[in-house]
């Protein structure tokens, strides 16, 4: 074997430990390069999320604990009678003025009948006591005439008690003289006691056409009470007649119950043939194209949020893609702890701090609502634009 040049060997070792130092110092600058290239990229994402978190989002405050609520109408009937006919189910959309439960109305229409027999007879008991006024006037001037008869009977009684008494004194004068017959004394003294009682008579009777009169005028006035400055349309018998008639009418009414507003049916909790109470609930009417958000937010999110904002809401119900907006119509009177049926008591010293949310209601474009319908109780996330707040 031919020996080989040191110089051949020398270039042929560096040949082969040159290649693999080549290829490390490459991976290596392709390393080097990538990290830059990451670390640059991880820079300009945390400059851009910073940039639009104080651009964009700093001013904005959001939360998912909202649900979508609604100012439902309460159906309770007013009068209380057997359930005749439901024509409605629920999940049934309905009308306002859409008949939602009919009642059995015979009760109610005995009643109508009997109130209107109570009002004709007060109106005829009105114009009988109107009669009865005139009546009792005619009466007076009767007892005024009689007045004046006994009065003119008690004249002639008085004369002839004069006259019965002069006759009297007369006889008794004479009667010693023998001019007078004792018969004639005792005929003159039996005259004179019978003037005398007619004149009490007389005197009596006066007095009683006195009492008639006044009687007959207080039962005038007593009478005259009950119709005076009154028509038969005013008179209080007759009004409350009246009343009681349009009670009974407002209540056959009522045994037919209609819808309040437009809504979706829910909660119905009647059948036909259930006796049903007045004031007990039979269904609810839930108005679904007025419907509006209760957002829970935290006490320190509210610090720059104000009435009017807008808001952009979505739903799980369409997810993402489908936006609501809105505005913030109000905040709660307190946050619900406040109002709980056991509300904390701090008093005791053992008291832990827990942030509280207080509701912001968020009224939704009705248009909106009219495309993607929302249904009482569903989540909803709220994000309200703040960034015009000071």
């Amino acid at each position: 074997m031919a020996e080989r040049d040191p110089r051949d060997l020398h270039a042929a070792e560096h040949h082969e430990v040159s290649v693999p130092d080549a290829e490390q110092a490459v991976d290596t600058l392709r390393k080097a390069r990538r990290r830059k290239a990451l670390i640059g990229f991880a820079a300009a994402t945390l400059a851009i999320g910073g940039g639009w978190y104080a651009l964009y989002d700093g001013g904005h405050v959001s939360t998912d604990n909202a649900y979508v609520n609604a100012d439902s109408a309460q159906i309770t009937p007013l009068v209380s009678a057997a359930v005749k006919a439901v024509p409605v189910v629920n999940t049934q959309f309905v009308r306002r003025g859409e008949i939602l439960l009919q009642l059995d109305d015979s009760d109610a229409r005995l009643a109508l009948a009997r109130a209107e027999a109570d009002y004709l007879k007060a109106r005829r008991q009105f114009a009988q006591t109107t009669a009865t006024s005139g009546s009792l006037a005619a009466q007076v001037d009767a007892r005024d005439s009689d007045i004046g008869q006994t009065r003119a009977q008690l004249v002639a009684a008085e004369a002839a008690f004069a006259k019965a008494r002069i006759d009297l004194d007369r006889r008794s004068e004479l009667v010693d003289s023998g001019a007078v017959s004792g018969d004639e004394l005792t005929s003159a003294r039996n005259s004179f006691a019978a003037a005398k009682a007619n004149l009490a008579t007389a005197q009596a009777a006066v007095t009683q056409a006195q009492a008639t009169r006044n009687a007959a005028r207080e039962s005038l006035a007593a009478n005259q009470a009950l119709i005076v400055d009154t028509t038969a349309d005013t008179n209080p018998d007759v009004a409350a007649a009246k009343a009681r008639l349009g009670q009974a009418r407002l209540d056959l009414e009522r045994t037919v119950i209609r819808a309040p507003i437009d809504g979706v049916v829910a909660s119905r909790q009647v059948q036909v043939g259930q006796r049903i109470a007045a004031g007990s609930p039979a269904m609810t009417i839930v108005p679904v194209g007025r419907v509006y958000v209760d957002a829970n937010f935290k006490e320190g999110q509210l610090r720059r949020v104000r009435p009017g904002q807008p808001v952009e809401l979505t739903s799980d119900l369409y997810g993402g893609k489908v936006v609501y907006h809105g505005r913030v119509a109000g905040f709660s009177g307190g946050t619900g702890s406040a109002f709980a049926l056991i509300p904390a008591q701090n008093a005791t010293g053992n008291w832990i701090k827990v942030v509280q949310r207080l509701p912001v209601r968020i009224e939704l474009d009705p248009r909106e609502l009219a495309y993607h319908p929302l249904r009482v109780g569903l989540s909803m996330e709220a994000r309200i634009d703040i960034s015009g707040a000071r």
